[in-house]
This record gives C-alpha cells, structure tokens and sequence, in this order.
C-alpha cells in the first residue's frame, strides 16, 4: 500500500510538472526495503541514511499532512529520526515547514539545462584515447565503480554508489547501455564517463566523472561534448544536469557549454545537525 501510494504521488508530482520529489537512490532503497515509509492520508514522507524526503498530493496541501509527515518521521527510533531532509525545487511551503521545525539550509543543488542543437558537434578526442558505449556483461562494472567512486570521492551521495545500486538502475526503465559513455586512456584503461539519462523529453547528464589524476586535462568538456552529440536528433526538449551550488570549477564548465539555471533544490539540516556543521 505504501509503495502504490508513493508511486501514485510521484506520477502525479511528474503529470503536474513539479520536481521529482525523491532521488532515484531514495526509490532504489524503498524497492530494496532499506527506507523507512511514512504515510498520512495524501502524503508519503522517506527515511533513509538519515536523510528525509516527503510529498504531499497537491489537492491536499496546506491542509498539514506535512508537518504530521514531518512530525512522525522525527519521531522514529532507534536512532533512525532524520538529521538532513531534502526541498526538491525548494518551494514557500517548504521553507515555511522547515522553519516550523528549526530546520536550517545547508546545502544547495542546482538543476541547469541547456537546449539541444539539431546538428551533432564534433567530438575530438586526445592522441591516444578511445570512447565508447557500455556493454552490459561485458565492461567491467566493478572498473567503472571505482572510476565513479574515485571521481566523486567528496560527493555525498553518487560516491557511494554500489553494485547492487548499479543494478538497480540497469534494471530501470530509462536506462540504456548506449548512454553510458566510457573514455579510456592509450593503455584502455578508464579515464572517464559520461552517463546520460533520458527520460520525459529531457536529456540529462547523470554523472561526468573524470579520473583525478587526469582531471584539469579538459577531459570534462570532451566528454559533455560526447554526451551532447549522443543526445542530438532524438527529439529532446532540452539537456539538464544537477550541480553542486558551490561547485564554481563544474559551474564554469557547464555554463560555458550553453546551461543555465532552471531549479533549485536545498537541504535542510535539523537543529542541532546545523549547529555542529
């Protein structure tokens, strides 16, 4: 009933045009049993790793489904009460709930998209360097892991991902070999990779990971470019990428590629997870 719920409240959240109210590793762990599920009439709220996310139908908002969602989830036990929570497009309302509890922003993601050309741009790569698309069972998940993890060893969440994470997205619906673009160095071993998502008539940029010991080689722009001619002449609305606010080298990066800003989301960190920060 929890999962038909939840289920029922994301497609709404999509149909109506609004963010998606939880992250793709939140849905993974609620399909895996790894999340704890809150529910009140009209309303679905997530635990997960200490962090929460919730959405309230829109017919019932304003109604406090949120703050009761808020509410039982800060009252689990067992150590599991959420110390961060998750504003996906960081709307008034959430800033007001979030205000209602003490709750203060720490941290800001911003989602860019830029528009994508008809004609496919040309992708150049360095002497020596070779790129090509993921084989399910036949590259080496575990090497792309690590590339990943190595790339984003300071990112909270995409640098933990696991085998079993990976999975879980190869088994979803969006996902495609062919839009998993690896870089391999003169030696064929990774250098790179250039994950799209396409989903909805959006072209998103997944994860751009550069090994850090070629990082600052413009790896990262060759492999934006790779990723944009891959995404040309599907009939896309638009590319879309998720950076960090702070981020100012990725920012530079992505806005001289042609993104600009399109949303926002913030997170929240409980009273005393701010105070300590």
């Amino acid at each position: 009933m929890h999962s038909a719920l939840l289920q029922d409240l994301v497609a709404a959240a999509a149909a109506a045009g609004d963010p998606p109210p939880f992250s793709d590793q939140t849905l993974v762990d609620v399909r895996a049993g790894r999340a704890s599920v809150l529910t009140v009439d009209h309303g679905v709220a997530v635990v997960r790793d200490g962090e929460l996310e919730l959405v309230v139908a829109q017919e019932a908002r304003g109604q406090g489904i949120g703050t009761a969602l808020v509410s039982q989830a800060l009252a689990l036990g067992g150590g599991a009460a959420p110390r961060l929570a998750w504003a996906h497009g960081d709307q008034p309302a959430a800033r007001a709930l979030a205000e209602r509890f003490g709750w203060r922003a720490v941290r800001t993601l911003l989602q860019l998209r830029a528009p994508i050309a008809v004609a496919e741009p040309e992708v150049e790569l360095p002497d020596g360097f070779t790129l090509s698309a993921f084989r399910p069972g036949t590259d080496d998940e575990t090497d792309w892991l690590a590339l990943n993890a190595a790339a984003f060893a300071h990112h909270p969440e995409q640098g933990r991902m696991t085998l079993d994470d990976l999975h879980a997205r190869e088994a979803d619906a969006w996902f495609s070999g062919e839009d998993l673009l690896l870089l391999r160095d003169a030696s064929g071993a990774l250098a790179g990779s250039c994950w799209l998502k396409v989903e909805d008539g959006i072209g998103e940029f997944y994860a751009v990971a550069v090994r850090p010991d070629l990082q600052g080689q413009r790896l990262g722009g060759v492999l934006m470019r790779a990723g944009t001619a891959r995404l040309s002449g599907r009939g896309l609305a638009a590319a879309a990428l998720y950076v960090e606010g702070d981020n100012d080298p990725a920012l530079a990066l992505y806005r001289r590629s042609g993104f600009t800003q399109h949303a926002i989301d913030v997170q929240y960190a409980a009273p005393e997870q701010a105070a300590g920060r």
